[in-house]
This record gives C-alpha cells, sequence and structure tokens, in this order.
C-alpha cells in the first residue's frame, strides 16, 4: 500500500508541475493548438513513467509486485497511446485551421518543415504497432518471444519522442527551470531503466556466479532445480519471490523462465520447482550439473514484508504451492495451509510440506476433487479456518481458483490489507 501511494503521489505531483509549467510558457490563440500541447506534455510524462515501472527496481517491486507494476504498465501504455493520437490529432487539425490546408497536407508540411516532427510520426507510429501487439486479442496469439521482441522498439520511441519534445516543444524550452525538469524527469526514468534492467542483474550474476547443482523429479511432470553460488547469503531473496532464470545451456540461453522460489532461502542454495507446461519448463528435467545459470530478481511482493496479523492462512491451487511452501518455512506465529488439488497425484511437494507444518506447529488440510462444487466456497473456508478473518491470507494460484477464492474472502469479510496474492502467470 505504502509503495502504490508513493507511486501515485509522484505522478499527481509531476502532473501539477507540468501543468504549471504549461500555463507560464503561455497560451496560443488556437484551442485545438493549446490541447494538443497538452496532451503531448501528458503523454511524454506518461511515456517517462512508464520507464519506471518497467525498470524491475527493487524498492518499487518488493512494495507493490511485478504483477500489479504489469497492470499500471499496462493501462499506462494504453493511456499514452490515447493520448499521443490526441496531440496528434488536434496540432494537425490546430493548424490547419490557422493555413488554407487539408489535414493531410498540413502534416505533410509540418514534418517537412518543423525539426522533430518527423521524428514525432516515426514514433507515433511505433507506438501503434505495440499497441497493437498488446491488445488482448493479438497478444494471446503471438509467442512471448515475438511480443518481447517488438515490445522493445518502444525504446526507440521514447528517444524519438523525447528528442521531438527538445526540438519542438515550446513548454521544454520556456525557462531553464521548465528544461531542466524534463531533462532530470527523462534522465531519472531512463537511468532508472539501466539500473533495475542492465546494471543490477550484471552485478548481481558476476558476484554469485550460480550454478546447478542438482535436477530432482518430483513426479511425472514436476521437477526440482537446486542452486548454488558465492556469496548468497548477500543475495536479497525472501521466500515467496521469484527468479527470470536463464540456463546458459546452448540451446536454451536467450529464453528467460519465471519460477518461484519453492524453499525459502538459505545463504547457500536456490530451489525452483516447476510443472511442465511448455519448452521452457519441459526442458528442466535435462539440464546437466554444473550448468551455469543467469538470474534476473528476486521479484515480487509475495513475502512476510506485508504481514498484518500474527496468525495466517496459505492458501494454494495445484503448483501454486511452491511459493506458499516456501513462506511457511519462514512464517511465525499459528499457520493453515489449505492445498487444492484435483486428485493426490497432483499434490506437487506435499510430503515436504506435511513435515514442515508439522515441524512448525501448522495445520494441513488437502482439498481434492473437481471444480465443481467449489471446494473453497464461503461455507467451506469458514469451516476449515474459522477465524480466516483474523488472519492473513497468502493466495497462489490458477487464476479462475484465485479469482473464486478472493471472492469467498470477500464474503467473509475478510479485510483487503489481509489478503496478500500476486498473478502467478509469470512466476509459475
Amino acid at each position: 500500500m505504502v509503495g502504490r501511494i508513493g507511486l501515485y503521489s509522484v505522478l499527481l505531483a509531476n502532473a501539477v508541475l507540468v501543468a504549471v509549467f504549461f500555463a507560464q510558457a503561455g497560451f496560443a490563440s488556437n484551442a485545438l493548438i493549446v490541447l494538443g500541447r497538452l496532451t503531448g506534455l501528458y503523454a511524454a510524462l506518461l511515456m517517462a513513467f512508464q520507464l519506471l515501472l518497467v525498470a524491475r527496481l527493487p524498492w518499487f517491486d518488493r512494495r507493490i509486485g511485478m504483477d500489479r507494476l504489469t497492470s499500471f504498465h499496462r493501462w499506462t501504455g494504453f493511456s499514452v497511446l490515447w493520448l499521443l493520437l490526441s496531440h496528434a490529432v488536434f496540432i494537425v487539425f490546430g493548424y490547419a485551421r490557422s493555413s488554407s490546408l487539408d489535414p493531410v497536407n498540413q502534416l505533410v508540411d509540418l514534418a517537412e518543415t518543423v525539426e522533430g516532427v518527423l521524428r514525432a510520426i516515426v514514433a507515433l507510429g511505433i507506438i501503434l504497432v505495440v499497441g497493437a501487439v498488446s491488445a488482448r486479442y493479438a497478444r494471446r496469439r503471438l509467442a512471448y518471444e515475438t511480443w518481447h521482441f517488438i515490445h522493445l522498439y518502444t525504446y526507440v520511441a521514447v528517444v524519438l519522442a523525447f528528442t521531438h519534445q527538445v526540438a519542438a516543444g515550446t513548454t521544454f524550452a520556456s525557462s531553464p527551470v521548465a528544461t531542466a525538469y524534463w531533462y532530470g524527469v527523462w534522465g531519472l526514468a531512463l537511468a532508472s531503466v539501466c539500473a533495475g534492467r542492465l546494471v543490477l542483474p550484471l552485478w548481481r550474476n558476476l558476484r554469485h556466479r550460480l550454478r546447478v547443482t542438482a535436477v530432482v523429479p518430483e513426479s511425472d511432470d514436476v521437477v526440482s532445480v537446486y542452486i548454488t553460488g558465492r556469496d548468497l547469503d548477500r543475495l536479497p531473496a525472501r521466500a515467496g519471490q521469484f527468479f527470470l532464470w536463464r540456463f546458459l545451456t546452448k540451446d536454451r540461453w536467450w529464453q528467460a523462465n519465471p519460477f518461484s522460489l519453492s524453499a525459502a532461502p538459505d545463504g547457500r542454495t536456490l530451489r525452483l520447482t516447476a510443472k511442465r507446461a511448455g519448452d521452457g519448463s519441459a526442458a528442466l528435467r535435462h539440464l546437466k550439473v554444473g550448468t551455469r545459470v543467469f538470474a534476473e530478481g528476486p521479484y515480487g511482493a509475495f513475502t512476510t514484508l506485508h504481514r498484518t496479523r500474527p496468525d495466517a492462512v496459505l492458501i494454494a491451487g495445484g503448483v501454486g504451492v511452491t511459493p506458499i511452501r516456501a513462506l511457511l518455512e519462514e512464517l511465525h506465529g499459528h499457520a493453515v495451509v489449505i492445498h487444492r488439488v484435483s486428485t493426490d497425484r497432483d499434490a506437487v511437494l506435499h510430503d515436504e510440506l506435511r513435515d514442515l507444518a508439522l515441524a512448525r506447529g501448522a495445520e494441513l488440510h488437502l482439498v481434492t476433487g473437481p471444480p465443481v462444487p467449489d471446494r473453497l466456497a464461503p461455507r467451506e473456508l469458514a469451516r476449515l479456518v474459522p477465524d480466516i478473518a483474523d488472519r492473513d491470507v497468502y493466495l497462489c494460484g490458477p487464476p479462475p481458483m484465485m479469482n473464486a477464492v478472493l471472492g469467498s474472502l470477500r464474503e467473509l469479510g475478510v479485510p483487503g490489507p489481509q489478503t496478500h496474492f500476486e498473478r502467478f502467470s509469470l512466476a509459475g
């Protein structure tokens, strides 16, 4: 909550500052041009904000979580798209009103005579393409690698948009303070991306030199991978978090897969456990001991950092038990663990979970059966955990199961701040 409030406060404060600089620069006589300049400024601000959202800075990630940052990123991205389209339309039609040209010829004239406009047109074209492939219909039909490669062109659009603002932005050059502000905003955003996406991962991997030490099949379609390295006690990983793992084999070095830690970090070993769901997870079973690993992270706010109550309920669905099992090692106070699976064979790491629950004095419930009837409906949850409204609830599993349980928790009156979850479609 603190991270989200801080993020909103920073954005709101900057939005007010942009309005102040815009007013100080003076208004054009044409209302369409005024609207065009204002929407352009707010598009620039949101583009810089976008960079902050994708920078994967540890402070924000631990307090907000990558899933929520990704959601903010998605909505901010579409806001940027509509603001840029509005900016282009208002500016072109505004200048066309003041001249004898039609909008199309006016756009051509601006591109030929005003420095930076052509770069802005190219930037807008890139943003339109990225927006199109990010729509849900298109996203579901594209391979992740294809979508990600296209998405990288957003950085080209950002650079082009910034140079357009420097060359043609009246507010940018209206005063030394405004110029310093915009350079500061863009500089901070770009520096954040470089630090979070490049410098920090490279530094950590050079320092820790991770490698595979064991590959242990847990069942026919589930495997655990044990990883060690240097100075792992200095790696700021916590139970419940995940990494983007890149195993440096000749056929997989280019592919990063997100998997949760399935055991609390002990300063010597990291463990991930994954169910075969695609090429990336299926290939884990064939990793060789000694394989070098490049890991980005740790990521995620699904940790004990946000606890509000002394006791907890841990609810897992299927392989979503992996971060739950890690959390159980780190939690203090009484815990109730509920593992929802279709059959007993799907109860990944159940023996470990049972022994750990016994050692820590926790209750363990294995709930089996088909999705209907809902065995985690409000009445069933209240039967398993009568005091659930007085506990922190940690939830991880497939999206349909999570949505159903979140509805049950609301019906049972569990306050929002006591409910902790992340959409582990990214973190497997």
